[in-house]
């Protein structure tokens, strides 16, 4: 089983907002995989069906970025995923706009997000994928996170989702961990 969950804020308003890059990518894994529709439950949007045998869930968590543990929690515990089965996607504040980098666990680095999952499942040791969205230089982190990418940094973006979207889309079709991480970081 693999389960590929994408941060970010439901709603039009935020659509495509910074912190929702984990959505965005959630958005091009849906047209890979020729997914239309998602269920809305466990606080959630999803989608399950099977590559090659194996079950893959893409999840939009419908709690707002700051509770969205308690979706994971939720759709871990309903359908039995496992800790290693589970990919999360974020934005990430100390990266270059459309940086990737693949991680196996670690901490929340105080993103709000993380940080919710982290206390809702109990652990850290579940994958992630984060894509830069850069520090904002004279503004708020909550107003910079909150706008869109401006004409000049967006194909930079729309590039790191490209790429943690054929990331995850590798994962599926059976790269190893490592392998992942050398070929993207």
């Amino acid at each position: 089983m693999k389960c590929i969950i994408g941060l970010g804020n439901p709603g039009k308003k935020y659509d495509k907002t910074k912190h929702n890059m984990g959505f965005m990518t959630i958005d091009k894994l849906m047209e890979h995989y020729d997914q239309t529709q998602m269920k809305k439950d466990f606080d959630a949007e999803y989608c399950k069906f099977k590559v090659d045998g194996e079950t893959v869930f893409l999840v939009k968590p419908l709690t707002f970025m700051n509770d969205s543990g308690r979706a994971v929690r939720m759709l871990k515990g309903y359908f039995q995923i496992q800790d290693d089965e589970i990919m999360v996607i974020q934005d990430d504040l100390d990266m270059p706009i459309g940086k990737i980098r693949i991680r196996s666990k670690g901490s929340a680095g105080g993103h709000n997000g993380i940080k919710s999952i982290i206390s809702a499942v109990g652990t850290k040791d579940f994958k992630r994928i984060k894509i830069g969205i850069q520090h904002p230089q004279r503004q708020t982190v909550v107003n910079w996170v909150l706008t869109p990418f401006s004409k000049d940094d967006a194909p930079a973006a729309f590039n790191g989702i490209d790429n943690a979207a054929a990331a995850c889309v590798d994962w599926v079709d059976g790269a190893n961990f490592n392998q992942l991480m050398n070929k993207y970081n």
